[in-house]
C-alpha cells in the first residue's frame, strides 16, 4: 500500500487542526484585531495590497487552487506580512461550515464565476443562503463587499440582496483603499469595468 505523500503547509498557509469542525477565532488570529476574509483570492495580489495597507487587520484569504495559493504565502513572506494567512479549501464550504459565527468585520467576493448560463444560475455564490451565511458571519455594523465585471450577475445579486434584509447596500465610501485584483487588471484591459455593492449588517 502507498502512503500519501505529506506537502508541509508553506510560510502563511493555515491549516485547520480539524476541516469539519466550526474554528474558534483565536485559531486563526489570536488577539482581538479586526478580521478580514477575501473569500476565491485568486492569485493573492488584492488581500495582499489590503494586508500590506492596512496592518492594523488581519487578513485570512481563501483560495481553492494550490499554485495560487502558493504563490499567495510567496508574496507574504517576501513582503514580510504578519497580518495575512491563506488557507487552501472551496469558498462556499470555508463560509458556511468553517468560519467562525460573528467574527468577520469585512467579507470580500471579488469577481467569482458568474455562471453566465441560466441552466448554471444555480451555482452563483450570490443566493439568499449565502447571504445569510454572510450575515451570520459578519459583525454587527460589518461590511460585505461584492464585484463582477458580468453586468448581468450584478443584477441578480442587487434583485437577491433587494430581497434580503439583513444587509444594507450603501455607497462604497470614496476613502476606502481600493487595490485592484488580477482579474480586474485584465478586465481593464480588455475595455471591460467592475460594478461594486458594498453591504453594510445590520
Amino acid at each position: 500500500m502507498i502512503e500519501p505523500r505529506f506537502r508541509p503547509p508553506f510560510p502563511h498557509e493555515f491549516v485547520p487542526e480539524d476541516y469539519f469542525a466550526r474554528l474558534r477565532t483565536e485559531e486563526i488570529f489570536s488577539g482581538d484585531t479586526p478580521l478580514e476574509v477575501d473569500l476565491g483570492s485568486g492569485d493573492g495580489s488584492y488581500t495582499l495590497a489590503l494586508a500590506e495597507h492596512h496592518q492594523d487587520r488581519n487578513f485570512l484569504a481563501v483560495e481553492r487552487l494550490l499554485g495560487r495559493v502558493k504563490k499567495t504565502c510567496r508574496g507574504a513572506e517576501e513582503r514580510g506580512l504578519t497580518n495575512l494567512k491563506v488557507l487552501r479549501l472551496e469558498s462556499a464550504y470555508t463560509a458556511e461550515w468553517l468560519l467562525p459565527r460573528h467574527s468577520v468585520s469585512r467579507l470580500h467576493l471579488i469577481c467569482p464565476d458568474p455562471w453566465p448560463k441560466a441552466k448554471h444560475h444555480r451555482r452563483r455564490m450570490i443566493q439568499q443562503s449565502f447571504l445569510e451565511t454572510v450575515h451570520q458571519l459578519l459583525i454587527p455594523g460589518g461590511v460585505f463587499v461584492f464585484k463582477t465585471d458580468h453586468e448581468e450577475y450584478f443584477e441578480w445579486a442587487e434583485e437577491e440582496l433587494a430581497q434580503y434584509s439583513r444587509l444594507e447596500v450603501t455607497p462604497f465610501p470614496e476613502t476606502n483603499f481600493d487595490p485592484k485584483s488580477d482579474f480586474q487588471l485584465q478586465w481593464e484591459a480588455e475595455g471591460k469595468s467592475l460594478q461594486v455593492l458594498h453591504c453594510v449588517s445590520v
